[in-house]
């Protein structure tokens, strides 16, 4: 399905990203993106999915392939047409649109039935089905949120790209979000990148998982395997071997063991 190969990127043809960054999407796989802010995972997904033009960054060094195919130098609608989509952070509604076309803006590169195409999404998403000719600006977060994801749908997709789903949300629209993520997966067989903060949100639904710090990749592996990690359970759950919580201080200056960088 997707693979990068140790690309690099640079914005202003000054500022280095990405340095040497690799990984893997398998056919129907959820693959989490973890680590903090400014690692790196909002610009990976973004030289993935051909936008990091918009914002004057290039990929440099590497490649990026999709189903054998290099795309890294192509622009975003011929990434979207080889049935890739981003769903981007912060519920970028069309905020002047409806619910209802909204989701008819990202049946704009798919080739199926648009009745039964926006039948499936609200199926997915049964709250728009309520919200359907309202405003999207006057959506809660969760339901915006719901909103891009669905309209990321429309587009057919085989692999989507998500940036923090779970960003500005109560804790029980994420959990909601994140049991429709699942299942879009498990019924549409649909491989998801899953770019998120929240490591275990993210590692309780992926197969897999990569941590990012500094525009590296410097873990990489099955997610339950990760879940038991020490060092994910310290930087990322706040949580030292005893199970007592640590200062954001003390994890800060933690030297990280071997294995970390290994």
């Amino acid at each position: 399905m997707l693979k990068v190969n140790n690309i690099e990127v640079i914005y202003n043809e000054v500022i280095l990203a990405l340095k040497g960054v690799s990984l893997q999407v398998e056919d129907g796989q959820i693959v989490a993106l973890l680590g903090s802010n400014g690692a790196g995972k909002s610009t990976t997904l973004k030289a993935i999915s051909g936008l990091l033009r918009t914002e004057l960054g290039a990929v440099t060094g590497g490649s990026i392939e999709l189903n054998g195919a290099r795309i890294e130098h192509r622009d975003p609608v011929s990434i979207v047409r080889m049935g890739t989509v981003q769903v981007m952070e912060g519920r970028r509604v069309l905020e002047h649109l409806t619910v209802e076309e909204n989701l008819m803006v990202g049946a704009q590169q798919a080739n199926g039935s648009l009745a039964a195409d926006l039948d499936k999404v609200l199926t997915y998403f049964p709250r728009l089905r309520q919200l359907y000719k309202r405003e999207s600006g006057y959506l809660s977060g969760g339901e915006q949120q719901m909103l891009v994801i669905g309209r990321g749908l429309m587009a057919h997709p085989k692999l989507m790209l998500l940036d923090e789903p779970s960003l500005g949300l109560s804790p029980l629209l994420v959990a909601e979000i994140f049991q429709i993520i699942a299942r879009i997966n498990r019924e549409e067989k649909m491989a998801i990148l899953l770019v998120e903060q929240n490591a275990t949100l993210a590692l309780g639904i992926a197969h897999f998982g990569y941590v990012m710090e500094n525009g590296r990749v410097v873990l990489d592996g099955a997610a339950d395997k990760l879940r038991e990690n020490e060092d994910i359970k310290e930087f990322y759950l706040g949580l030292t071997q005893v199970g007592a919580r640590k200062s954001y201080r003390a994890i800060k200056h933690y030297k990280r063991r071997k294995r970390w960088l290994g």
